[in-house]
């Protein structure tokens, strides 16, 4: 069987470009013991994975030239030598963009994926999926989020944004989200239901504009940017904040050349705890909160939102588009027309 896959043709400056990509043919290796041949159906397009797109540390290994490019994907059981999984099964995992994938116990994120009938298949990789479960476990473990809290967003028209504010929101708390245009402030306010938005593109003083949304102070920073916005939330969080730090994405275009942060003495200051997290080593979570993220979709209570890409050639843009900050929501690939999306399910609910 043959396989066609996306490589690292040359490294990316500053955003990626389509030059930066190439598809690639190769025959798929028999599997082995112990591991799952998937036929895939959706990937994660991930901010994350520009960073590794660079020849630097980071919590992955950086891709090589002519490396797939990794990805989390979910695909069918088409031939199992697991115990766990079995032919028609859904397994996901960190993989690549790649049409078919061999997954082993080894694999980052390896799980057989328990697929219900009355959720669309693509939110099994958004609101459902490891954004969702992301938002979940920051929020819930290491953001220690409590009934009342004054809790700021960064990115809240993202992939797990979008689905961490309205966690905050039924938690209980009051909840105000940054984002890069008026038209994302408003999708955040009026389809998401958060208090409030925060154009940071747009705004002529942040620091002001967070003190007038939170007077006396933010109990909760999810912060899924630093930079200059990590910079400015600093003196504002109150005495004993928490900051649960899932991403960097003002760096991730960056990496050489950093924005230096000023202000973490204020981590002193406030007494602040700050903690890095990737979700998927919260493993003893995952059941909770995959069942409380698709329990609130079916319920309307938590509204997902997805932009998707069709076919393999498509995901270098649907990326490249990503990183621009052109998108709301979870911007994911689906790699035929027959695999089902949150816009279908939405039709057939009317219907």
């Amino acid at each position: 069987m043959m396989n066609r896959r996306i490589v690292l043709d040359s490294r990316p400056t500053g955003v990626p470009s389509p030059n930066n990509f190439r598809i690639e043919e190769a025959r798929l290796p028999e599997i082995g013991e112990g591991q799952v041949l998937l036929e895939n159906r959706v990937f994660a397009i991930d901010p994350a994975v520009r960073g590794m797109l660079d020849d630097v540390k980071s919590y992955m290994p950086p891709v090589e030239i002519g490396g797939l490019i990794p990805t989390m994907v979910l695909g069918r059981v088409v031939q199992s030598r697991h115990p766990e999984f079995r032919e028609g099964d859904y397994g996901r995992a960190f993989i690549g963009w790649e049409t078919h994938s061999v997954i082993s116990p080894g694999s980052v994120g390896f799980e057989n994926v328990r697929v219900a009938d009355d959720l669309p298949l693509t939110a099994y990789m958004g609101a459902c999926g490891w954004s969702g479960i992301t938002a979940y476990v920051g929020l819930k473990r290491y953001g220690e989020i409590r009934e009342g809290d004054e809790v700021l967003m960064s990115a809240a028209a993202g992939a797990v944004g979008s689905v961490g504010g309205q966690i905050a929101r039924l938690s209980g708390c009051r909840v105000v989200g940054t984002v890069g245009s008026d038209a994302k402030a408003r999708h955040i306010t009026e389809d998401l239901g958060m208090h409030g938005a925060i154009n940071y593109r747009d705004c002529k003083d942040l620091d002001a504009e967070i003190a007038r949304h939170f007077p006396d102070g933010i109990d909760l920073y999810f912060d899924n940017v630093g930079g200059i916005t990590l910079d400015t939330v600093l003196p504002r969080m109150k005495g004993f904040g928490r900051i649960p730090v899932c991403g960097m994405i003002a760096n991730y275009n960056h990496q050489t050349d950093p924005y230096r942060l000023k202000n973490m003495w204020q981590v002193l200051v406030n007494r602040i705890t700050m903690r890095g997290f990737l979700a998927y080593e919260a493993v003893d979570m995952l059941h909770e909160a995959e069942d409380a993220l698709a329990n609130w979709v079916r319920s309307g209570q938590l509204t997902a939102t997805e932009n998707v890409a069709t076919g393999l050639e498509a995901t270098p843009d649907a990326f490249i588009r990503l990183m621009s900050g052109e998108t709301t929501g979870k911007t994911l690939v689906r790699l035929d027309e027959t695999v089902s999306t949150l816009a279908d399910w939405k039709v057939a609910a009317h219907v």
